[in-house]
């Protein structure tokens, strides 16, 4: 039994040993000034001389095709391939153009399943990946401008 007393004592005193700890040196910190600043500012700004000096040149930016400018839209990380994750993320502009019985409602699954559909229609080897000329049947079709009635 009093080892049980003893072992009481010995644990309410460490804990109020660290709430000591804890409440002391925080208690001096927190209304200590700031240190002094150790070096002073000038008043004027500092100067180099820059004559005879270049910097690197600026990056060329590559002209893309519509093509390859579509093809990037979807391929996210940049690996030539687009997945079928990639090909769903982006298109959400297609409910409206997938709404079949128009009454502007359009379910995810719905939506999802079209974009399937026409994903497995351009996988052509059935790899799970679209390589970009697998991706380039997937172009919308061009129509064509309206005619000058002369």
């Amino acid at each position: 039994m009093s080892r049980l007393i003893l072992a009481a004592l010995g644990a309410l005193a460490i804990a109020a040993l660290g709430l000591f700890w804890l409440n002391g040196p925080a208690s001096v910190e927190a209304g200590a000034p700031p240190p002094e600043p150790s070096v002073t500012r000038p008043d004027t700004l500092p100067t180099a001389d820059v004559r005879g000096l270049t910097g690197p040149a600026p990056p060329e930016a590559t002209e893309l095709s519509d093509e390859q400018r579509r093809f990037f839209r979807y391929d996210r990380d940049r690996d030539q391939k687009i997945t079928r994750n990639e090909m769903l993320s982006t298109r959400t502009a297609a409910f409206r153009a997938l709404d079949v019985d128009g009454n502007n409602l359009l379910t995810f699954e719905e939506w999802a399943i079209a974009t399937s559909r026409k994903f497995e229609g351009a996988d052509a080897d059935g790899n799970g990946e679209l390589t970009p000329a697998e991706f380039r049947s997937t172009a919308p079709k061009q129509r064509p401008g309206p005619r000058c009635r002369c």
